[in-house]
């Protein structure tokens, strides 16, 4: 048994790894398939923003050389490989040179988890009660009614949302602001700071609770239905067992595991996912940072950001792989 836990853990984390290394390098040669000098764009800017004189070929290629983009496409990949894997450096980024690409995402990064990472809770938690409790009634109206809203809702992308809570409650009634407007050189501890935070984020987290949890309810809804045809309820419910301790013991603890699953797969993603929410509320986020990259085509930050995302999500895909096992003993170790 030992030995096949052994292999089960080696086969998992190779096939991460591997999977992990052939991403990085898709994203590399992907973006240098785009169109353009990033270096190029980058000092022009300069240029026309601090009136400054056209700058030679030497100094041109001097700031190649600093980001990294000096020789071929594949003397750039080695160099890049041994940046990232060998020393943890992700380079300087266009957007604040000289800061490191690494040191801007770790000042966002908490942003970005604090309003994804509530969002998808909250909507967990509700979607997947609310999915249990209209799979236990199904056929009835309450079912329906849930079932066509949550149908037609989960479907709205999450911008769409965004938009029209701005509309509705920033100029129509003028309940919540616009957009962000929270400095960030508070005191992080104080009330005052975290009831303002809590005010600026709520229009940014209602617009990703209210998509998110609908689609949470119809995932709890059709998995709670395949749970009612059970024989082990069928048996408890011929035992007598009250309606509510056979929703709570039986149906909805049983729905947990697999909507459990897809909570630790959302937290993975919760870093790469909404990004433009957070441009539409200018949030202090990733999402911002990744727009104004993308826009001056900084290599570096944009390779940061996506190569963060697809690393959380690997992770968190190679610990569910590891734990699933121990959370449900029906998996098999050597299958």
């Amino acid at each position: 048994m030992r030995e096949k836990i052994f292999y089960y853990i080696i086969r998992r984390v190779i096939i991460y790894l591997i999977t992990l290394f052939l991403s990085f390098t898709i994203v590399f040669f992907f973006l240098r398939m785009i169109p353009g000098d990033p270096v190029t764009r980058f000092v022009r800017m300069i240029e026309q923003r601090y009136s400054f004189s056209p700058m030679s070929m030497e100094a041109i290629n001097v700031w190649k050389a600093s980001f990294g983009l000096e020789g071929d496409i594949f003397t750039q990949y080695r160099r890049y490989l041994e940046r990232v894997f060998l020393n943890f450096d992700l380079g300087p980024s266009f957007v604040a040179f000289p800061t490191p690409v690494q040191d801007i995402i770790t000042f966002r990064l908490p942003w970005t988890i604090f309003l994804l990472g509530l969002a998808t809770v909250i909507s967990w938690v509700i979607g997947t009660i609310a999915g249990a409790f209209a799979g236990w009634k199904r056929g009835t109206k309450i079912d329906s009614i849930l079932f066509s809203i949550a149908l037609a809702t989960s479907q709205i992308p999450y911008y769409i949302a965004a938009v029209l809570l701005v509309l509705l409650l920033s100029y129509v009634f003028r309940v919540f602001p616009p957009r962000f407007a929270l400095s960030l050189q508070a005191n992080i501890f104080s009330l005052e700071f975290m009831v303002n935070l809590f005010y600026n984020s709520f229009l940014p987290v209602l617009s990703l609770v209210l998509i998110s949890t609908f689609g949470w309810l119809l995932s709890a809804r059709f998995i709670t239905i395949s749970i009612v045809g059970e024989d082990y309820l069928l048996f408890a419910q011929a035992k007598g067992l009250k309606k509510i301790r056979l929703l709570n013991r039986y149906v909805l603890r049983n729905a947990l595991l697999p909507q459990a699953t897809g909570l630790a797969m959302s937290l993975g993603f919760i870093v790469n996912g909404s990004y433009l929410v957070e441009w539409i509320f200018q949030y202090p986020g990733v999402g911002g940072l990744l727009q104004f990259a993308i826009n001056i085509l900084d290599y570096n930050t944009i390779q940061g950001i996506v190569l963060m995302s697809i690393f959380t999500v690997l992770t968190a895909n190679l610990i569910m792989d590891l734990i699933y096992p121990l959370i449900d003993p029906r998996i098999r170790i050597g299958e």
